[in-house]
């Protein structure tokens, strides 16, 4: 009896693993952009040739990331109000790099309170609009990252790294983004242009800071400040994925936020493997020829970026995938045998969503309680209308997107 209901249950658990596949593999064909990857790849291979030049390819991440952050915080609209907003954007993002940087080799109770600061600044910035809300939690990211690479070249003696140099590659970046635009609207012929990454929201209108949405800010905050203590009070190898992981895991959709770390994890493993693959190639080479495959291996990195940037909104775990692969391969290459590396980023990121995935869980539990009508309430008074931060705080999204759908990070 019991043998045949387990078998009666096997088919149900199989659709049920198949449907969750499914929406985790699902893909939006409307969100296939070739011409856009285009465009990062001519932006790209700027900064990827004038490193090649001078030989301090240390330096091309921070370029890379301004050019790219740049790019995602486009408002559009007259090039004098891009122009100037783009520049505010990157006055911030080259602030942030310099304190990422200019701390990443200190005590790491510094690291965990400029987390916690930049991280609720960044919750906080949904009062002046979604779009800056998007933008701030670009800078977020990034500033994580900086934090993660000057923790590395500070435990790496034969890798040189100057913060004010890192400074002047993020700036040069996002400055090469004003100048591509610049170039763009002498072409069009001096017209307005819309936002070039349509998906992301545009609205810049302003909100109340409502009690849920400075909850939800503080919790970001205090999660990403504990990820961040782990991570480098511990000294895990490669620990900031965890607090990256963690930031893109919290969306205030539980199911939305149990949906994206299941892709982000899918993807990173997806990624690890094949930089894994692309590392074998010049783990035994030496001399001329290891420059030659490390130069070309760059740029399958910047490629596999690319297609990343065209797949942003057709599939985030295949994105996760394409952006994990190429980022690794260009972090690793200068040590191309350490295949050790892709394992602590994948348990490290597997971590860090399973706490983002975790904290949603029981802020969505105590708000649910704490909105349940008090025993002994008074007859007549109205109950307290439920509030939680999903139905105050705007997802990325800017419309309270369903999981699946554009506007994550």
């Amino acid at each position: 009896m019991a043998s045949a209901s387990a078998r009666e249950g096997q088919p149900v658990h199989s659709r049920k693993i198949v449907s969750w596949l499914s929406k985790v593999f699902e893909l939006n064909p409307a969100g296939l952009n070739w011409p856009r990857a285009v465009l990062f790849l001519d932006v790209a291979l700027v900064p990827l040739v004038v490193f090649w030049a001078i030989g301090y390819e240390q330096y091309l991440l921070s370029a890379l990331f301004g050019a790219l952050c740049a790019w995602l915080a486009d408002p559009g609209g007259s090039y004098g109000q891009r122009a100037s907003r783009i520049a505010v954007f990157a006055l911030i993002g080259a602030g942030l790099t310099a304190l990422g940087f200019g701390i990443g080799g200190d005590a790491w109770g510094w690291l965990v309170l400029a987390a916690f600061a930049v991280t609720l600044a960044g919750g906080l910035a949904v009062t002046f609009g979604v779009h800056r809300f998007v933008a701030a939690l670009l800078l977020n990211i990034w500033f994580i990252v900086a934090l993660g690479v000057a923790f590395s070249f500070h435990h790496q003696s034969r890798i040189t790294s100057y913060t004010w140099a890192q400074v002047l590659a993020w700036t040069g970046g996002a400055a090469l983004w004003i100048a591509a635009t610049f170039i763009e609207w002498l072409i069009r012929g001096r017209q307005d242009r819309p936002q070039p990454i349509a998906e992301i929201p545009g609205d810049t209108s302003r909100r109340t800071l409502t009690r849920p949405v400075v909850m939800f800010a503080v919790i970001r905050a205090l999660v990403i400040a504990g990820t961040v203590a782990l991570a480098f009070g511990l000294n895990l190898s490669y620990g900031y994925w965890m607090p990256i992981a963690a930031m893109i895991a919290m969306k205030p959709s539980l199911q939305q936020a149990t949906l994206i770390a299941v892709q982000r994890l899918a993807g990173t493993l997806i990624g690890a493997v094949a930089a894994a693959l692309l590392l074998l190639i010049p783990a035994n080479e030496h001399g001329l020829r290891l420059l030659s495959i490390t130069i070309g291996l760059e740029v399958v990195a910047i490629v596999l970026l690319m297609h990343g940037v065209a797949i942003r909104f057709w599939n985030y775990a295949l994105y996760t995938a394409a952006i994990a692969a190429g980022v690794l391969t260009l972090i690793d290459l200068p040590q191309p045998t350490n295949y050790s590396a892709e394992g602590y980023r994948l348990l490290w990121t597997l971590c860090g969503v399973a706490i983002g995935v975790l904290v949603m869980l029981l802020a969505g539990l105590l708000a649910k309680r704490t909105a349940k009508t008090p025993p002994g309430r008074p007859t007549g008074v109205p109950a307290q209308r439920k509030t939680t931060a999903e139905q105050d705080l705007p997802s990325p999204s800017g419309h309270g997107a369903k999981p699946g759908t554009p506007g994550r990070a």
